[in-house]
């Protein structure tokens, strides 16, 4: 009898503090009535980028975000910003509530990531005239490249280059604009995006190598345990049970999902 009643307040405990770090997750995730989520849009998709259309975001992470509004039950408000950089500061303002974006050791001291949903890698896009073909042809003196201002390529790209230096610019738009009219020989940017831009300018092509392999992940700001700990289940979840992988299809990327431990 006594061992029936120390498993049923063991149970009630179990199922008191549940409810407890449920509760504590719904107020930190959730202290306007909406989950307010950060995503970064390009005028072309990504595994990263969302495209707008008649005012609302398609893409990977805009699948994502309605998937963590439904397990929590919470209506979704996508908060949308031209580039990562003004994301992150959304974030650690408390201006929004979750977001989904690359992953250095510079965000990392701003915001608390959680689990990846997908790898990726940066590189170059440049024009006919540079003559480069790799990586390594993009680093050299005169070579004028430019990438999206206060993100995670801009910084790799910026530690990696020896011979020239990198311009900010404020969005992939502009990035696009100044290759065009000749403003600029190299754009650092991912992989993946990249090849929509390619046929935008002509004689424009994808160097081979990559400056940087990445993360891209679920984040929080920081200061909050509980809201972290519900992403991190929910994208746990999401790996496993194929919402990851249904969005990355939607969208048209044969990327494997990131692995169960990152």
């Amino acid at each position: 009898m006594k061992i029936l009643k120390t498993c049923g307040l063991l149970l009630t405990l179990l199922v008191a503090n549940g409810a407890s770090a449920n509760e504590s997750a719904m107020k930190e995730l959730n202290p306007t009535g909406k989950l307010r989520v950060a995503l970064v849009f390009a005028p072309s998709m990504s595994i990263f980028f969302v495209v707008k259309e008649n005012d609302k975001p398609r893409g990977v992470t805009a699948d994502l975000a309605g998937a963590l509004g439904k397990k929590l039950n919470i209506p979704v408000e996508a908060v949308l910003f031209p580039n990562s950089g003004l994301a992150t500061d959304a974030l650690e303002a408390g201006n929004v509530d979750v977001a989904f974006m690359p992953v250095d050791e510079e965000r990392k001291k701003r915001i608390a990531f959680g689990p990846n949903y997908v790898l990726g890698e940066s590189t170059y896009m440049v024009t006919a005239a540079t003559g480069a073909k790799t990586v390594e042809d993009v680093d050299k003196a005169g070579t004028r490249v430019i990438g999206i201002a206060n993100t995670t390529t801009i910084r790799a790209a910026t530690r990696t280059l020896k011979n020239t230096t990198i311009s900010p610019v404020p969005s992939v738009e502009e990035a696009v604009a100044a290759l065009r009219d000749g403003k600029a020989d190299a754009f650092a940017l991912s992989r993946d995006s990249l090849p929509t831009y390619v046929k935008q300018v002509p004689g424009s092509r994808m160097v081979d190598g990559a400056f940087q392999q990445i993360g891209i992940a679920i984040a929080v700001a920081k200061g909050k345990p509980a809201a972290l700990a519900a992403v991190t289940e929910f994208m746990d979840e999401a790996k496993k049970n194929g919402t990851v992988r249904k969005a990355l299809d939607a969208a048209g990327y044969e990327v494997p999902v990131a692995p169960l431990t990152q």
